[in-house]
C-alpha cells in the first residue's frame, strides 16, 4: 500500500511537506510521532497520531513512537492559553509504561520484522544533556526570530491566548526539534508526524537538520488535520471530561456508546480516520447507512471496530449486551453477566438509593421500594403498576407487590434494578 495515498482517502493529511511521498517511495522508511505523557492513558484525541504510525507500519514503514518524558516535564504552549504543571519523573515513568501498553494494541512491537515499532523516550537522551551543551551545540543554529514567528508563541506573546509564554515553553520547540535530529542519526528517521498544531515545531526540526547537518540532510514533515465534532467543538471531550482509553477510566461500555451516538456526517469521517477498514468496505458501508440512516450501521461497525481495536472483541460484545439492556430486549440473566464497572456505567445518571442488607432482605417489595426507598411516590400507586404489569425487578416483571426481597435478587451480591414504566429505572445498593 502507498501510506500516502491511503491517508488521501481517509482524509488524514493537513499538510505535507514537499518530497516527502518520494521520500517514501524509495523503500522502508521511519518515521514518528510524540505523544505528551501528561497522564497514565491515552485519550481519542491522540487516536489520529496513532492510528497514522499503525498505517505507516501497515504500509510496510517502521513507526517509532516518542513519548515525551523530557519534553512532559516542560509543555507544550501549541493550542494552550496557560501553562501546565510540571510532572515528576517518578510519574512520567509511570505514565510512560502504561501509554506502551496501550500502544501495543494498535502497533506491533514484537515481531521480528525490519518495521516492528518501537518505543523511545526522550528523557534517555535528554537527562545528561546539559544546558550548556544544548545552548552551545543546539541553540545557535536556529534564530529567536525564527522561533517567534511560529504561530503558537507569536498567540502567546501578543495576549491573544493566556498571559504570556515562559522561557521553560519557549524553548520547548527547539528541545522538540532536538529530538528530530536525535532520532534522525540514530534511528534513520526522516519523517515526523503529528496534528496540524504540531507543524509549527516540526518544521523547527527539519530546520535544525539541514542546518546542523548540512541541506543534504532530507527530513520531512506531514500533519492530520484536527479533528472536530460537526459542530466544530473538540473532539473527544464529552460532559464528563475525556474519553479514555483506560477501561478504569473510561468503561468499554462508555466507550462504545461514545462512537454509537456520533452524528452521521462524523461517522463517514471517523470510520476513515480511525478504523483499518478498506476503502470498498467504507465506501459500501456509507451506502448503505445512506440509504437507512435509522439503521445507524455506520455508527455500529465504528463502534464495533474501534472497541474491539482499543479493548476486545469481549469488552465489545458486553458493551453491546449492556446497550440493549437499556434500549432493547434484557434479561435477568444479561443483567448478571455484566461486571460491576459495567452496570454502574449503564445505570450512570439514573436515581440511586443505599440500604442495608437487613432493611433489604426479608423486606416486602412494596415497603422497599415506596417507603425505605423512593423509588414509588407511595404504596399505593406501586401496587397499582405492579397489577397493571408496569414494575420489573432485575428485568423481570413484578408480579406481587408485597413478595419478599431475597439474597438471589441481588446482582453481582449487592445491586437491585427497579423498572418503573419502560424509561424510569432506580439502581438500590445493598451494603
Amino acid at each position: 500500500m502507498n501510506f500516502v495515498e491511503e491517508l488521501k482517502w481517509r482524509g488524514m493529511i493537513h499538510q505535507m511537506m514537499p518530497g516527502t511521498e518520494e521520500m517514501l517511495s524509495q523503500g522502508m522508511a521511519t518515521a514518528y510521532v510524540g505523544i505528551d505523557p501528561t497522564a497514565d492513558s491515552l485519550h481519542i484525541g491522540h487516536l489520529c497520531g496513532v492510528m497514522m504510525l499503525r498505517h505507516f507500519q501497515r504500509c510496510g514503514h517502521k513507526p517509532l513512537a516518542l513519548v515525551g518524558g523530557a519534553t512532559g516535564m516542560i509543555g507544550d504552549p501549541s493550542g494552550k492559553s496557560a501553562e501546565r504543571n510540571l510532572l515528576t519523573e517518578d510519574v512520567l515513568r509511570h505514565n510512560v509504561a502504561c501509554i506502551k501498553a496501550q500502544l501495543a494494541h494498535f502497533l506491533d512491537f514484537d515481531s521480528d520484522a525490519p518495521n516492528a515499532a518501537e518505543l523511545v523516550n526522550n528523557y534517555d537522551w535528554m537527562k545528561n544533556y546539559s544546558f550548556l551543551d544544548f545552548a552551545r551545540e543546539i541553540g545557535k543554529h536556529i534564530t529567536v526570530n525564527y522561533m517567534m514567528a511560529k504561530e503558537s508563541v507569536k498567540r502567546r506573546i501578543n495576549g491573544e491566548a493566556g498571559d504570556g509564554l515562559s522561557f521553560t515553553e519557549f524553548t520547548y520547540q527547539l528541545l522538540q526539534g532536538y529530538d528530530f535530529l536525535h532520532l534522525y542519526q540514530e534511528k534513520g528517521c526522516r519523517l515526523q508526524m503529528g496534528g496540524a498544531d504540531q507543524w509549527g515545531n516540526i518544521t523547527t526540526g527539519t530546520e535544525l537538520i539541514r542546518r546542523k547537518l548540512g541541506a543534504e540532510a532530507d527530513a520531512y514533515a506531514l500533519t492530520c488535520p484536527l479533528i472536530t465534532k460537526a459542530d466544530g467543538k473538540k473532539f473527544g471531550k464529552t460532559e464528563q471530561g475525556n474519553v479514555w482509553l483506560d477501561p478504569q477510566r473510561t468503561t468499554p461500555y462508555k466507550f462504545y456508546q461514545f462512537w454509537l451516538n456520533v452524528g452521521d456526517e462524523e461517522a463517514e469521517r471517523y470510520i476513515k480516520i480511525f478504523t483499518s477498514l478498506p476503502k470498498d468496505e467504507i465506501d459500501a458501508l456509507i451506502a448503505e447507512h445512506r440509504a437507512d440512516p435509522g439503521r445507524r450501521v455506520l455508527q455500529k461497525r465504528l463502534g464495533e471496530e474501534v472497541t474491539c481495536m482499543v479493548h476486545s472483541r469481549a469488552d465489545y460484545e458486553m458493551a453491546v449486551e449492556a446497550s440493549n439492556i437499556l434500549f432493547g430486549k434484557a434479561t435477568k440473566e444479561s443483567l448478571q453477566r455484566l461486571d460491576e464497572a459495567t452496570l454502574l456505567s449503564v445505570f450512570d445518571g439514573v436515581p440511586r438509593f443505599t440500604v442495608g442488607r437487613g432493611q433489604a432482605i426479608g423486606a416486602k417489595a412494596v415497603d422497599l421500594f415506596a417507603e425505605t426507598t423512593q423509588c414509588f411516590a407511595s404504596k399505593g400507586e406501586m401496587r397499582k403498576l405492579v397489577q397493571g404489569g408496569g414494575v420489573s425487578l432485575n428485568k423481570e416483571k413484578l408480579a406481587q407487590f408485597d413478595r419478599p426481597i431475597e439474597e438471589a435478587d441481588l446482582i453481582a451480591g449487592k445491586y437491585l434494578l427497579v423498572q418503573r414504566g419502560k424509561k424510569n429505572y432506580y439502581l438500590i445498593t445493598v451494603n
